[in-house]
């Protein structure tokens, strides 16, 4: 089925976002380790493991829960037909918000560097977000195979 300029733009837009945060999350997490004075057990745990969990959780979630699923198309949906990531300062807007909770991990890996205490919340609460960047990406896919809106994408 061949899709419109628009939703093409708008989707490559759901890859690029996703794409930026896990770049953005990887930066932070290669600072992190190189900073941060605990144990690399410690940092294995807090920097990739329970990330990780919260990050599959809400990818699942968003896949799999009918519910919020659902609401999550309907956001894409809703995003697409306003014209959001179809331009260039909506493409923008969304690489600044990443970067802008990007720099709340850099505080808190700056702080914990001092001695505060260790960002692991921050991690987690950014690969969650990272995990429904994904699961829109998915959902752009799944929206283009539904019967009916398939026809109006079209």
């Amino acid at each position: 089925m061949s899709t419109s300029r628009a939703w093409r733009i708008f989707r490559r837009m759901e890859y690029s976002a996703f794409a930026a945060g896990a770049l953005i999350y990887a930066a932070c997490a290669a600072h992190a380790w190189r900073v941060l004075p605990d144990a690399s057990a410690l940092k294995l745990q807090r920097i990739v493991l329970f990330p990780g969990f919260f990050f599959l959780f809400t990818l699942a979630i968003g896949l799999i829960v009918p519910p919020f699923r659902h609401a999550l198309k309907t956001h894409l949906w809703i995003s697409f037909r306003t014209g959001f990531g179809q331009s260039v300062i909506s493409v923008l807007a969304v690489v600044l918000v990443l970067a802008f909770c990007a720099g709340f991990i850099y505080v808190d890996t700056a702080q914990a560097a001092r001695g505060g205490a260790f960002p692991g919340s921050a991690f987690c609460a950014y690969a969650a977000g990272v995990g429904v960047l994904l699961a829109q990406a998915v959902l752009v896919r799944r929206l283009e195979q539904d019967p009916v809106l398939g026809s109006r994408i079209g």
